[in-house]
């Protein structure tokens, strides 16, 4: 099926999908609803019920609960062998760690995994089918001790296709195939090729199960990227109704929703994504906060700063430095606690906000999260640089050299790679700064091209300060707007709607004498700011522009 049918398999489901809880028959809060999961497995009939809420949970990377769920169901039924296959599901993060090493499971995960895989073995599932699902998810934890995450995930994969394969008539198995697949995407890949395949596998899967989470879920990672988000849209606009009780079926609709520039769908995604972990935190770890509350309130604060509402992106970021205790100290955390301050110095151009950041909490563990880190170091180097105090600048540059050569040492590619862009592009203002005007240019593009050679990690709705609209705003500040513009453009072809692209593009082209272009762009950014608080100082420039009478 070729992606544009499937598109449109894909709309005319989802348009029809109801909201179905998985399960009314376990102990869970009231009117919970997760999505229609039909998971069937020769375990006592209490025990069903809770595997099925378990899968559902799964599927929504509700992973924590999930766990806990799997165990209730193994209490409920010692022989339900499955019920363990889910405990080492709930430990084994596919997509989190997809080009992300920092984000595979560490050595308790491990641990407990291999448990649960040995339960599941010693419980001996009755048929052939459950024997499969147990061996694929054995693949992942063999030989952990040896092998890295990426070949054991591989090893899943393989495994699962052929689950898959055998039992063609089983939905999981082909949503739990496509998972897998989605799992070993390189982001480097511009041709999205395991994207493509799992998206297919998921479109045949849609029609008889319009209401289930992960095949919205799956779809979305599946599509969340530049050239194929619009295909998602669908499914982006469902899943939050398929299982409004995950707070993650909440958010991950505004993965689309940003890479589209739907900055208003994208803010109530997320508002109601933040809310729903809250109420969880309330119930499972009183007083914490929810480290899907801090992936929300990062995609929240990066469309609130896109639409100019700065009052409200400084609220986030409030909200984000009161943080003192966590459910999980995992990765998504760790970004959001680094990013939103960050962003919300840099997008306003407050340079000196930005130098004078720190790496807090104190107490958070940013040794095991050195390219969390790292954003705080590149927005003091930013702020410096570009507000006069360069000591500050080359102290923060030094820091980003250190952990990007950690980083390759511990053959993390992927975000060495991220924090080097961060690297160049702050040596480029460093040199800017001090007057090496060539150097400063060769330094940015390079950040540039490298950042255009992979694609972000879904834990993040974009780069911090995008190199490529940095090298607008230096060609702008050399006085070279012409091919200022075509920087700030090609952002705009990946992240639509950025107010400081979309303002870049058009001051640019009105310094160029491309009169028509430049009241478009500016056109557009009064329209993207709508909502703005109106104290950015790009808004009163386009306002006066757009009316002159020449």
């Amino acid at each position: 099926m070729s992606l544009v049918r499937g598109s449109i398999v894909l709309l005319s489901a989802l348009g029809v999908a109801a909201v179905v809880p998985a399960d009314e028959g376990h102990r869970h809060p009231a009117g919970e609803k997760l999505g229609k999961v039909d998971f069937q497995v020769s375990c006592s009939p209490g025990a069903q019920r809770t595997f099925t809420r378990g899968v559902a949970l799964l599927h929504s990377f509700g992973y924590e609960e999930a766990e806990r769920t799997f165990r209730e169901a193994a209490a409920a039924d010692p022989s339900c062998a499955m019920a363990w296959w889910g405990v080492a599901m709930s430990l084994f993060h596919p997509v989190w760690a997809a080009g992300n090493p920092a984000a595979a499971p560490g050595p308790a995960e491990l641990a407990r995994g291999r448990e649960a895989v040995e339960k599941a073995g010693a419980a001996r599932a009755r048929t052939e089918r459950e024997q499969d699902y147990v061996a694929a998810v054995a693949a992942y934890y063999q030989d952990s001790e040896r092998l890295d995450h990426a070949a054991r995930s591989l090893a899943f994969e393989k495994a699962m296709e052929q689950v898959a394969r055998r039992h063609p008539a089983d939905q999981e198995a082909q949503v739990f195939y496509a998972l897998a697949l989605l799992g070993n995407s390189p982001p480097s890949d511009k041709t999205f090729a395991r994207q493509k395949q799992a998206a297919v596998i998921l479109n045949r899967v849609l029609p008889q199960a319009p209401d289930h989470p992960g095949v919205a879920h799956y779809l979305i990672h599946s599509f969340d990227y530049p050239p194929l988000a619009s295909l998602a849209l669908p499914a982006a606009r469902a899943y939050s109704k398929i299982a409004p009780s995950a707070p993650h079926a909440l958010h991950m609709p505004s993965h689309i929703f940003t890479r589209l520039g739907l900055w208003d769908e994208s803010i109530q995604s997320n508002l109601a994504s933040a809310a729903c972990a809250r109420e969880h935190m309330a119930r499972t770890h009183p007083g914490a906060t929810s480290f899907d509350e801090l992936h929300a309130l990062d995609y929240l604060a990066y469309a609130y700063l896109q639409e100019g509402q700065d009052a409200k992106a400084h609220a986030v970021a409030q909200r984000v430095a009161a943080v003192d205790k966590l459910d999980v100290e995992q990765f998504a955390a760790a970004y959001a606690l680094a990013a939103v301050p960050a962003r919300d110095a840099l997008e306003r151009r407050q340079w000196g906000e930005a130098a004078a950041l720190g790496v807090r909490p104190a107490s958070f563990p940013w040794a095991s999260f050195p390219y969390a880190e790292a954003i705080t170091h590149f927005a003091r180097a930013i702020g410096g640089a570009r507000g006069g105090d360069v000591a500050t600048a080359r102290a923060a540059l030094a820091h980003l050299q250190a952990i990007h050569d950690a980083l390759v040492q511990g053959k993390d590619a992927y975000w060495a790679q991220q924090v080097e862009i961060q690297r160049l592009s702050a040596a480029a203002w460093i040199a800017h700064a001090e007057g090496r005007p060539e150097e400063a240019e060769r330094l940015m593009r390079s950040a540039a091209e490298m950042e255009d050679a992979t694609d972000k990690s879904p834990v993040t709705p974009g780069a911090v300060l995008p190199a490529r609209e940095m090298l607008g705003d230096l060609r702008l500040e050399l006085g070279r707007p012409g091919e200022a513009r075509e920087a700030y453009e090609a952002c705009l072809a990946v992240a639509p709607g950025r107010f400081r692209s979309v303002y870049g593009a058009a001051r640019a082209a009105e310094l160029a004498g491309e009169r028509d272009r430049a009241r478009e762009r500016y056109a557009e950014l009064q329209s993207l700011a709508a909502h703005a608080d109106g104290g950015r100082p790009e808004l009163a420039s386009s306002q006066a522009y757009l009316a002159r009478r020449d």
